[in-house]
């Protein structure tokens, strides 16, 4: 999983915006939340998890790091333009449940499709959106088929997006990658 998250984040960096606000839509351990933290170090990041937990492991973890840029947020991904109205300059969605926690809790493919559409709306032109899938389970499985249905009907003209999957290993992690013209 290491190498498909790193192509989002290497993609992120190469265009990092150091004053631009950026989402971090599925916050889990904040991982995903300190490194857009990071690319952006006199911006904004906004990070959601609906599990407490995730949001007291990422602030120790942003606290480990002197991060003082973010915002956490205990809501959904969906709910993203309630705190935030604006522009972003891009954003990480890594799908499935919380490394470590209950299982029974993951990511929803109806609020997936919806914080996507409404995250592409926000885009900034050359900007970018990392989507991590996890096939592995059945809402993970389903959300994937799903998102990758709603992008084949994407304007080409506006958007490029782009999947990274290992084709042998079917139920692998895969990486999909918006980018706005």
């Amino acid at each position: 999983m290491v190498g498909i998250l790193q192509l989002a984040k290497d993609r992120l960096a190469q265009n990092a915006n150091p004053n631009g606000v950026y989402i971090d839509f599925t916050m889990g351990r904040g991982r995903d939340t300190l490194f857009l933290c990071s690319i952006a170090p006199q911006g904004k990041v906004y990070a959601f998890d609906i599990q407490p937990s995730a949001l007291e492991q990422t602030a120790d973890l942003l606290a480990q790091h002197n991060m003082t840029n973010a915002e956490l947020i205990l809501d959904s991904h969906h709910n993203f333009a309630k705190y935030y109205g604006g522009e972003i300059d891009g954003g990480l969605f890594n799908l499935g449940f919380l490394p470590g926690g209950d299982k029974s809790i993951t990511t929803q493919r109806g609020s997936t499709i919806s914080a996507v559409k409404d995250s592409m709306k926000a885009l900034k032109h050359g900007g970018a959106i990392g989507v991590a899938v996890y096939p592995g389970h059945e809402e993970g499985r389903l959300e994937g088929e799903e998102l990758q249905q709603y992008f084949s009907t994407v304007d080409k003209k506006e958007y490029d997006i782009f999947i990274y999957r290992l084709l042998n290993v079917p139920e692998s992690p895969y990486m999909m990658i918006i980018e706005r013209h």
